[in-house]
């Protein structure tokens, strides 16, 4: 019953940290730091720090070793037969716990620490036949850590040039880069329907990023008199729309952000494959993996920007521009608004773990594939309403093609056509589903 209660708030939780932690992101983004009082909108300057907010998604991912710690000490000062030490909400199905071997000791192993709740529960359930990731085999959570570091600056980066909708929408390329590397690395095999779906999410993030580069026409035009007036109008309008566009710097620099977010989903891809590959032959909780990577990324970020700082950010050039360390610190420290949303961007990244692969492992990776859906929706929703961005009818249909075609590439709904079906049962990309991050 445990189970069933908490499973709607985990979700409404995964929701919330998910969509505050791109809001919140995008916000701080659009805080003023300089020339706040001009009247040339071109002069004023606003918070750019991608590096920074790089570091402030690890140091969220870091938090995960206090959830880890209030686990044992729960563990450790709760009665033996407390809900939470006896597996708390398992999935539906699940062996009973009466079924487990008694003479499996708990004290000290993976799986007493699997027992301390669900998200902190072994990525597989076979973990006694991997060796466990202890040591110095730890260290090979830096390779993944490395890719994060260049995914999230870019996307960092692409976020001050795109609106948050579509930054959230575009990200939807991952699928296409974890498909083609699981068939290329780890040796996986999808189906005729599944190339598809990912023709079709291209084609998506392709109608997304082309609806953020077409400026909306604010000029009133006059009512036709007839279909074929109306017709011709729109047609006419939307060519000298695409021609304004296409020569707009606001529009080259949407398309470069689009760009730069769609190639970071690369690195996130790798990312995800070397944590694949990872826990195929190491046992380590997901939690864990969250953690040491929290760590491993910081000190590499940090170390990263101390160098770009001396190298490029103290130059003349350099000054006030994203590799300044100097002026970066100045900002965040001068500015309250920029350094609470810091803060809550690091609880809202730490709360999505958690939550997220709390979900993952007690419903599935499906599940969130949807709930992850539901996020992108209702942060282009609360944009609208907040006016960050307009309403576009071209994003509709891109965002329709990558629901469809995430849904369909991971079994959500079936291929249109009864030939595409395969005989066999399709096996999953990634076994226990992706670790996301952000």
């Amino acid at each position: 019953m445990a189970s069933k209660a908490l499973l709607p708030f985990l979700v409404a939780m995964m929701l919330l940290t998910g969509v505050c932690n791109t809001l919140l992101s995008k916000y701080q983004d659009l805080q003023c730091v300089r020339n706040c009082d001009s009247s040339n909108p071109s002069e004023i300057e606003r918070f750019s720090q991608p590096v920074i907010q790089t570091g402030q998604m690890f140091i969220g991912e870091m938090g995960c070793w206090l959830v880890i710690a209030g686990f044992a000490v729960f563990r450790r000062f709760s009665p033996k037969n407390a809900p939470l030490l006896q597996g708390g909400y398992e999935q539906v199905g699940s062996q009973d716990s009466t079924e487990i071997d008694a003479d499996d000791e708990l004290d000290g192993s993976l799986f007493a620490q699997e027992e301390a709740g669900p998200a902190m529960k072994s990525v597989r359930s076979s973990a006694d036949e991997r060796t466990p990731l202890v040591g110095r085999r730890i260290f090979l959570l830096a390779m993944p850590a490395c890719c994060d570091i260049a995914a999230t600056t870019l996307m960092n980066v692409g976020l001050l040039f795109v609106a948050a909708s579509i930054y959230q929408m575009t990200r939807g390329a991952l699928i296409l880069f974890v498909g083609l590397f699981s068939v290329l690395f780890l040796h996986r095999k999808i189906f005729l329907y599944q190339w598809s779906a990912l023709v079709i999410v291209v084609l998506g993030v392709a109608i997304v990023g082309l609806a953020g580069a077409i400026a909306p026409n604010p000029q009133a035009q006059p009512d036709p008199n007839s279909l074929t007036e109306t017709s011709i109008l729109q047609l006419r309008n939307a060519s000298r729309q695409l021609t304004t566009a296409a020569l707009s710097p606001s529009a080259l620099k949407t398309v470069l952000g689009v760009l730069m977010i769609a190639g970071a989903q690369i690195f996130t891809a790798t990312q995800f494959v070397l944590e694949e590959w990872i826990l195929e032959n190491y046992a380590l909780e997901p939690l864990k993996i969250v953690g040491w990577e929290g760590v491993f990324g910081f000190l590499v970020t940090f170390a990263g920007m101390v160098v770009l700082h001396l190298a490029v950010g103290r130059t003349e050039t350099g000054r006030n521009g994203y590799f300044d360390m100097r002026e970066g610190w100045r900002e965040i420290t001068h500015y309250r608004v920029i350094a609470v949303t810091s803060v809550l961007i690091m609880i809202s990244i730490g709360g999505f773990n958690f939550f997220g692969l709390s979900i993952t492992r007690n419903v599935s990776a499906t599940a969130r594939s949807i709930i992850d859906t539901c996020r992108t929706l209702f942060i282009w929703i609360v944009s609208l309403g907040l006016g960050w961005e307009t309403f576009k009818w071209l994003q509709i249909l891109g965002f329709a093609l990558l629901v469809y075609g995430t849904f369909l590439f991971n079994d959500i709904i079936r291929p249109p056509l009864k030939a595409c079906v395969p005989r066999r049962k399709a096996e999953p990309l990634l076994e226990e589903g992706p670790i996301e991050h952000m």
